[in-house]
């Protein structure tokens, strides 16, 4: 990599967003940066701007981008709103996007970018649960390039270097189990969220943290990983690994296996995505085989964890199944991080939201918006319910 590129990131803030920042200081010339967007912490993106001086910012709320004005001292472009989101994503400057915002909230911007034929880092998993079978063309269309920033997906891709896609045989996304991986079903109901905070292996934001517990985040994996290396769910399975330290595996048709292994850690994905399709050195503590003894493996517990086989039906079903699935997931989640509903409430509501919703064959990006936003008051109704 001989020449410095420009990278926008999208929700700078958050945590693959900090860690992105942490990479690029690491690659010192190699990059500059371009935009950085949050949705409400200008506080923190005020100080980020100093650090790295971008072209400019971008802040979803209001609110908050009126507050930055005010008090930052920050001198460059300022947008705000879901537009201004999108205009730093499509900038024709950008020669890579990192997408780490959460949510849906990042299906719209994403799709800027994927049609402005960029480079794109995808952390936003929701992106290609709630409207794959949109993105994937268009990227195709636009020849953008979707590289995966997902510790398992990277993994995969990692595994498949040299390899052709008709020799794979199944594609084994690896899950730690959550902190309630040894939890008996009947106490499932009493886990705070302050428990479910707690995980055994990742430091990440609080909602990807909770669909950990859930499996969900495996059962989003699974649905990124269609699309990513379009491949039917039948040859996509989920183990639980509880050390964290085989972050995905591919077999072959032969009967072979390719693994990639590492301990926890988003900075390497997050490089490689960025350096791709190079490697280059990262200072960060290695892995050390003989001390870690041994790895072991188990299947998830669908029944404990219903959320893992909800993400499999909705990969089935396809069309609008992925959108009202997310959607009606990321209410229960925050619901639960509010203490207004259980742990075990949060399948409930999505599966009655699921069953309530009309389904969608082939619904187009503005269609999926509103799906969404119907979808979430759907979900918001059961909360009492459940």
């Amino acid at each position: 990599m001989t020449s410095t590129r420009t990278i926008t990131i999208l929700g700078s803030t958050g945590s693959i967003g900090t860690q992105t920042l942490q990479v690029l200081a690491g690659l010192g010339e190699q990059f500059r940066v371009r935009w950085l967007t949050c949705n409400t912490r200008w506080e923190d993106l005020a100080q980020q701007v100093q650090d790295v001086q971008p072209f400019g910012v971008a802040i979803r709320d209001e609110v908050a981008c009126a507050a930055f004005r005010e008090h930052s001292g920050f001198t460059g472009v300022i947008l705000s709103g879901e537009e201004g989101l999108c205009t730093a994503a499509a900038d024709p400057e950008n020669d890579v996007v990192m997408s780490a915002m959460v949510g849906f909230s990042g299906v719209v911007p994403t799709m800027a970018a994927i049609r402005a034929g960029h480079i794109i880092g995808l952390a936003n998993k929701e992106t290609l649960v709630s409207a794959g079978h949109v993105m994937v063309p268009a990227a195709r269309a636009s020849g953008a390039t979707l590289l995966a920033v997902d510790s398992e997906h990277s993994a995969i891709a990692q595994c498949l270097v040299g390899e052709q896609v008709s020799s794979i045989s199944r594609l084994v996304i690896t899950a730690s189990g959550g902190p309630f991986r040894a939890t008996p079903a009947d106490e499932l109901v009493h886990m705070t969220a302050a428990q479910a905070l707690r995980h055994p292996n990742w430091t990440m934001g609080a909602k990807i943290t909770i669909d950990s517990a859930t499996l969900m985040n495996k059962g989003f994996e699974v649905m990124e990983a269609r699309w990513l290396f379009d491949l039917p769910a039948s040859k996509i399975d989920v183990v639980v690994h509880p050390q964290s330290i085989i972050h995905s595996m591919v077999e072959f048709v032969d009967g072979s296996v390719k693994a990639q292994m590492g301990i926890p850690t988003m900075l390497v994905p997050i490089q490689y995505a960025l350096t791709y399709p190079e490697r280059q050195p990262l200072d960060q503590p290695r892995m050390d085989l003989v001390a870690l003894g041994s790895l072991t493996f188990e299947h998830p517990d669908r029944e404990r964890f219903p959320c893992l086989q909800l993400a499999y039906d909705a990969l089935e079903a396809g069309g609008s199944a992925g959108c009202v699935l997310n959607a009606a997931n990321e209410v229960a989640v925050y619901a639960f991080l509010e203490g207004r509903i259980r742990f075990t409430a949060i399948p409930e509501v999505i599966q009655r939201t699921l069953h309530k919703m009309e389904h969608v064959t082939d619904p187009s990006l503005s269609v999926i918006v509103d799906i969404d936003q119907e979808a979430r008051i759907v979900a918001t109704e059961h909360l009492s319910h459940v």
